[in-house]
C-alpha cells in the first residue's frame, strides 16, 4: 500500500478550505482536509511533506505522522500542524477503506447510534474569503437562508424557535465580538456589555431552559474583562463560555475558572498533546479539539483519553469543513465521553453540498452515519476536475 500520489484541491469558494487526497499503488484513495491558510498549507504539503511520504507504506500511520512532525511549528495549530492533520486524516480514511469498514470501526466500534448537535450560529458566508476572524469577515447581510449570525443579533428568539423546530436544543453565539473594546480586548463598556447580553436574555426569557446557550468569546479579552463578561453571564445560566481568554495562557485560564460559576470550554486553536495536557490541567469544564487543526485523528483520540482520565467530556470543533464534521462524528460515535457535536447548519445545508457528497445524516437534531467505508465523504466531480478548484499534484517518480 505504497503512496503513489498526493493531490491538494483548493476550492475557489470557500477560499479558506483545502482538501488532500492520498492515492496508493493498489488503487485506494484517502481524503483529508484542513481550514485556514489554504495556500500556505498547500505549499507545506507539496514542498516538505510529499518528498517524505511518496513511496512510503500508507498503513504505517503513526510512523508517517512522526516523519511529518516539523522541527519549527511542531506545536500549536499553525500551517505545519494543519498540513500534517489533513494528511493524517487521509491516511486513516485509506486504512478504513482498505478494510472496507466505516472509520469508527477502527476505533473499536460505536458506543451510540446518533449524537445530539449544537448549532454554531454562523451564516453560509462566515469567514469564507480570508482566515481573518473579525466582524468585517463574518459574511453577514447576504440575505441567504440560515443567516444565523445576523439572526442572533437581530432576531434571537426567532432563531431559537427555528432551531427547536429542527430538534436542535443548543446554540452558540458571539455578540461580544461586536463590542468596540473587542479590537484590543482591554475592556468592554457598560453599553456594549448590555447589548451583547441582550440576545441571551431574550432567548432565556422566551424559552426558559428549552434552549441551551453557549457564549463564544474567541479569545479576544484580557483576564479582567473576560471575568467581567463571565460574571455578567452567570445568572443567565450559560451552557458554557468558550475561549474567554487566549487558550495558550493556561495560568490565566485556571485563574478564570476559579473565579466564575460559568462552565468554561475551549482549546480548538491548540495542537499537540502538551498543549492539551496544560488545557485540561486548568480545570476547565469542556476541552475542545479540532481534528484537522491540532494533529489529526490519533491526536484527537489521545486528547479524549486524557480528558476522560480527568473526568471531563471532550468536544470536537466543526465550523470548518465537511471532512472535519464527518471524522468528528465518527469519533463521537466511538468515544464514550462525547456528549454532543458542533455543527453549523448553514454550512451543512448550503456550503458542504456544493463541495462533497456523503455527509453525516442530520435528523431531529442528531447526527448519524451510514455504513460507507472510511469517513464517507467524497469530493464532487467539479472539484476533482479543477473546474471549481485549484489542483496541485505530487507523484512518485516513475
Amino acid at each position: 500500500m505504497k503512496i503513489r500520489c498526493i493531490a491538494t484541491i483548493r476550492p475557489k469558494q470557500p477560499a479558506t478550505l483545502i482538501f488532500v487526497e492520498i492515492e496508493t499503488e493498489d488503487g485506494f484513495t484517502g481524503l483529508g482536509e484542513t481550514w485556514f491558510g489554504a495556500e500556505t498549507v498547500e505549499a507545506e504539503i507539496h514542498t516538505r511533506l510529499a518528498p517524505h511520504l511518496l513511496g512510503q507504506d500508507a498503513t504505517r500511520i503513526e510512523h508517517l505522522t512522526r516523519i511529518m512532525m516539523p522541527y519549527v511549528g511542531a506545536w500549536g495549530s499553525g500551517a505545519e500542524m494543519r498540513a500534517l492533520s489533513a494528511v493524517e486524516v487521509a491516511l486513516w480514511d485509506l486504512a478504513a477503506k482498505r478494510e472496507a469498514v466505516p472509520l469508527m470501526q477502527l476505533f473499536g466500534g460505536s458506543v451510540r447510534e446518533r449524537i445530539p448537535v449544537y448549532n454554531t450560529c454562523a451564516g453560509p458566508a462566515y469567514v469564507s474569503s480570508t482566515s481573518d476572524v473579525r466582524p468585517e469577515n463574518f459574511g453577514t447581510g447576504v440575505g441567504a437562508d440560515y443567516e444565523d449570525l445576523q439572526a442572533f443579533m437581530d432576531r434571537p428568539v426567532e432563531l431559537a424557535h427555528s432551531l427547536l423546530e429542527m430538534g436542535i436544543a443548543a446554540m452558540k453565539i458571539w455578540p461580544f465580538d461586536f463590542a468596540e473594546g473587542a479590537a484590543k480586548g482591554d475592556d468592554i463598556s457598560p453599553a456594549d456589555l448590555r447589548r451583547a447580553l441582550a440576545p441571551f436574555e431574550a432567548v432565556r426569557a422566551a424559552l426558559g431552559d428549552k434552549m441551551a446557550l453557549k457564549a463564544e468569546l474567541h479569545g479576544l479579552w484580557s483576564l479582567p474583562t473576560a471575568l467581567k463578561i463571565c460574571h455578567a453571564l452567570e445568572d443567565l445560566d450559560p451552557d458554557w463560555v468558550e475561549d474567554p481568554v487566549r487558550m495558550d495562557r493556561p495560568d490565566e485560564l485556571a485563574e478564570l475558572v476559579g473565579q466564575t460559576r460559568c462552565p468554561i470550554a475551549g482549546g480548538e486553536t491548540l495542537g499537540g498533546l502538551g498543549q492539551i495536557s496544560a488545557l485540561i490541567a486548568s480545570k476547565l469544564s469542556y476541552p475542545i479539539v479540532d481534528v484537522t487543526w491540532g494533529g489529526g485523528i490519533s491526536f484527537a483520540r489521545n486528547a479524549a483519553s486524557m480528558a476522560e482520565a480527568a473526568g471531563r467530556p471532550i468536544a470536537f470543533h466543526d465550523c470548518s469543513g465537511p471532512v472535519a464534521l464527518a471524522v468528528s462524528t465518527h469519533l463521537a460515535m466511538a468515544l464514550p465521553n462525547v456528549r454532543e457535536q458542533e455543527i453549523t447548519r448553514a454550512f451543512y445545508a448550503l456550503v458542504y453540498p456544493e463541495l462533497v457528497s456523503g455527509l453525516p445524516i442530520l435528523e431531529n437534531g442528531k447526527l448519524s452515519l451510514t455504513s460507507e467505508p472510511g469517513h464517507g465523504i467524497k469530493l464532487l466531480p467539479s472539484l476533482q476536475s479543477g473546474e471549481d478548484a485549484v489542483k496541485r499534484v505530487s507523484e512518485q517518480p516513475a
